[in-house]
């Protein structure tokens, strides 16, 4: 196996940084040379040795490392004194097995926050109807998730989409993947973007995003009793949970979540106007993070909005990056739900 420092041309590195590692590497996988104090190498000098991995932070007189390694995202960080730093530099981010994920498969998990709902296919197209929605209807549960092969000729494949949903007295509702085929061919066939519908779906590592919160979060965050008692699930199966803060004054913000395999959901997320900016919102995700974590959870996703720049930086923040990009469309005629 080449040695890594070699793949990598590094440069000495100083307390104060250098153009290749410094304060700005936080956040980013780099690979590093360091010294091993009071070890020999082959040639009697002193031994050295690199390490790969992602930057957590940046101190006056030694860095954090979080290696790569077979158990990716588990083994503890290591923490280099610059004394002992040969070199260093940057490096691409680690191949996520979430990219051989595609947007179908990666939407398909939102079909399990809603166990309510009535499904049905269309070639690898999934109808979604809630008979029962809880204050207004969620356009997640009430559209069809037209990505993928519909099996049919795209004209077809609309209307049985348009007759299933009349049939259930709701006006029809495409999510598709943005910039998609699929997105075009219902353009050409006359359907119109929603206004204010683009949302992004954001998903990661789960070791990875709790890492990275590690001492950024505080513990005002409690899972209702119900979530608790939630065992992992199993094949099939779903488990739920509910994060809440609260005061004497009653709920300032909540935050539920879906375990499904070992993909953990996360919608929901509220924090009261007055007590936004607090930490709040990190405190509910780290508490359901940490609930799906004991239940074998692998990655985290969630949606949001691509005009909310408050979520979208704390999700950013949080290591989840975005996966791809969806947004709604309604037939000629259909005003935007």
């Amino acid at each position: 196996m080449p040695d890594p420092a070699e793949d990598h041309p590094s440069t000495p590195v100083a307390s104060g940084g250098t153009p290749f590692l410094g304060p700005h590497v936080v956040g980013r996988r780099v690979v590093v040379r360091r010294r091993l104090r009071g070890e020999a190498g082959p040639s009697g000098a002193e031994a050295t040795t690199d390490l790969l991995g992602v930057c957590l932070a940046w101190d006056e007189d030694s860095l954090l490392l979080a290696p790569d390694g077979p158990r990716h995202g588990e083994e503890e960080p290591v923490r280099i004194a610059f004394a002992d730093l040969v070199s260093g530099k940057p490096v691409p981010p680690r191949a996520s097995a979430l990219a051989r994920v595609s947007a179908r498969d990666a939407e398909q998990h939102c079909l399990t926050m809603f166990g309510h709902v009535e499904t049905e296919a269309i070639g690898e197209w999934v109808l979604r109807h809630d008979p029962a929605p809880v204050g207004r209807p969620l356009k997640r549960a009430t559209s069809v998730l037209a990505m993928g092969d519909p099996g049919v000729g795209t004209d077809e494949a609309l209307r049985r989409v348009l007759a299933w949903y009349s049939a259930r007295d709701r006006p029809a509702l495409a999510q598709v993947e943005a910039g998609s085929e699929v997105e075009q061919a219902l353009l050409d066939a006359g359907w119109s973007v929603v206004p204010g519908g683009d949302a992004e779906m954001r998903a990661g590592s789960l070791s990875q995003v709790r890492r990275g919160r590690r001492g950024r979060g505080g513990d005002r965050a409690v899972l209702s009793p119900s979530s608790l008692l939630e065992p992992a699930p199993g094949p099939g199966q779903v488990a739920r949970a509910e994060a809440a803060v609260a005061d004497a004054g009653g709920r300032l913000g909540e935050c539920h979540a879906v375990l499904a395999a070992d993909w953990l959901g996360m919608h929901g997320l509220r924090v009261r106007p007055e007590h936004r900016r607090q930490g709040l919102a990190g405190d509910l995700v780290d508490a359901l993070l940490e609930w799906a974590a004991e239940r074998g959870a692998r990655f985290a996703w969630l949606h949001v909005e691509t005009d909310n720049a408050a979520a979208q930086a704390l999700y950013e923040g949080m290591g989840l990056e975005v996966h791809h990009g969806t947004r709604y469309l309604v037939p000629p005629g259909t005003p935007a739900p």
